[in-house]
């Protein structure tokens, strides 16, 4: 068993290094990143081919697919419609080939890693955009490096970074910092046990004054190591090992506490939800109930002061910065014009949808038909449910769904019921299917599928999520796919 799985990992070791370089550019650089994750799509489809179309929930997705292609053939403006389905007819096929090639928690942790370090420029770059006025439009090899910074970012006021808009750019930075918070207290918790076993803690033995005068020693292999008074060389070695461990967790440190702040100040309420009810459920995870409380009454003050009666509000807004609860009741954009309001939006597809119950109106559809009705542009109804189903008609919304709830359901079931996963792998795991829950939750007063970054992203997580269930199921457990 173990040389047949040293085997595969071998083979397959090549291909994901390249999906990880893929993820590490791809923040700057979507269409470099596009053209080496897609390569690995295909190596894996065509050494794969029988181990992927086994698979049942692919089977789904096959079905899903065809029935796009039909309702695209009965939209009103089939060009359109046609062309839509390049936001996700790929992307399942990169889907079904990464959810083969992610077999492994080790392969999760690597790839949370790889997002966590290629979130800091673009974080940094939106920091400065707004903070310092950094304006940049450069390209190079016509869009192999393509970038575009506003000054005072898009909207205004609100960072954008690299993404084309701040709310764009705030689901990017909600699932790293989700996942960037996962790595962290992972790390935390794996530095205190190596602390405990190599007995780092305090005690009375050494002196906390005492000066820590390095002695020189030579080990068995002649080597030369520091010792201190009172601390024997095996000790020494494991303060030097638990320095190096630190670093790790210096690192996670800076980079979630950086991206928090620029989740901040995309003013994006969506993503400030997200990354509250991430912390929470960590913390519940964690059996914190200290933090959960402290959580719950910072958001219950935030919360007061922007929807309370006007008494109760008052009280609360001489705590509370505007820069948060105006936000959060629109008082910071008080002459919003209707058909702006998400609410008009999903109503309008809500009625679309009802229209065209069994194929809607053809992907891509909605911008136009909202324009001929409000006299406004607008992208999406802010809601990718309502807009499959307005769109591709309630069937193909419902197989949709389906197939997500699939995924998240057996999920919560292998990280619940297995005991096939090491303690130390659950924290990961359990990160990637927050992850994947913010995604849904963004989606739900969002759009994320139209930009190509963001979307390749969130099918990532959930190959990984599927592959590492496939391999881990209890039933299919001491067998693998035949070749």
């Amino acid at each position: 068993m173990n040389k047949v799985f040293d085997y595969f990992k071998a083979r397959w070791q090549s291909s994901w290094n390249y999906s990880l370089w893929a993820l590490l550019i791809f923040p700057l650089s979507p269409l470099l990143g596009a053209v080496t994750i897609g390569f690995v799509a295909l190596i894996t489809w065509l050494k794969q081919y029988r181990k992927i179309s086994r698979r049942p929930l692919n089977w789904g997705f096959a079905l899903l697919s065809v029935l796009l292609i039909v309702t695209a053939g009965f939209a009103q403006d089939k060009t359109a419609a046609f062309l839509g389905l390049f936001n996700l007819l790929p992307f399942f096929l990169l889907f079904a080939a990464h959810s083969t090639l992610i077999q492994t928690f080790a392969q999760l942790r690597q790839m949370a890693w790889i997002l966590v370090i290629g979130s800091m420029p673009v974080a940094i770059i939106g920091l400065g955009q707004l903070f310092l006025g950094w304006s940049l439009k450069l390209e190079i090899l016509w869009i192999v490096f393509a970038w575009t910074i506003r000054p005072g970012g898009n909207p205004p006021g609100r960072i954008a970074s690299l993404f084309l808009h701040a709310n764009t750019f705030a689901a990017y930075l909600a699932i790293v910092f989700i996942l960037g918070l996962g790595l962290w207290l992972e790390n935390y918790q794996q530095l205190r046990v190596k602390r405990r076993q190599c007995g780092l803690l305090p005690s009375r033995s050494v002196s906390l004054a005492q000066p820590l005068v390095e002695k020189s020693w030579v080990d068995a292999k002649g080597e030369r190591a520091s010792q201190v008074p009172g601390v024997s060389p095996s000790r020494a070695t494991a303060v030097q090992k638990s320095f190096a461990s630190l670093l790790p967790l210096l690192f996670l440190t800076v980079a979630t506490t950086t991206n928090f702040i620029a989740l901040i100040f995309t003013n994006s309420r969506n993503g400030w939800a997200i990354a509250i009810l991430a912390c929470l459920a960590y913390a519940l995870y964690q059996g914190w109930r200290i933090l959960v409380g402290g959580v719950a009454a910072i958001v219950s003050s935030v919360l007061l002061a922007a929807f309370a009666p006007s008494l109760v509000a008052q009280f609360f807004r001489q705590y509370v910065p505007a820069f948060f609860w105006a936000r959060l009741n629109d008082d910071m954009y008080p002459d919003r014009p209707v058909a702006l309001m998400r609410k008009t939006q999903w109503e309008f597809a809500w009625s679309l949808a009802q229209e065209h119950p069994l194929t809607g109106w053809g992907l891509r559809s909605f911008s136009g038909l909202y324009k001929a009705q409000m006299q406004i542009p607008l992208g999406h109804p802010h809601n990718l449910f309502l807009m499959l189903s307005a769109e591709t008609g309630f069937p193909s919304a419902f197989l949709f769904c389906g197939l997500l709830a699939w995924i998240l359901i057996t999920g919560i079931q292998l990280l619940r019921k297995s005991k096939y996963i090491n303690t130390e792998d659950r924290l990961i795991f359990f990160s990637y299917l927050l992850a994947f829950v913010a995604w849904v939750l963004f989606n739900t007063v969002d759009v994320t599928l139209f930009d190509f970054r963001l979307n390749a992203l969130s099918w990532l997580i959930l190959a990984g999520i599927c592959g590492v269930v496939h391999r881990y199921d209890p039933i299919r457990l001491g067998r693998l796919d035949p070749p």
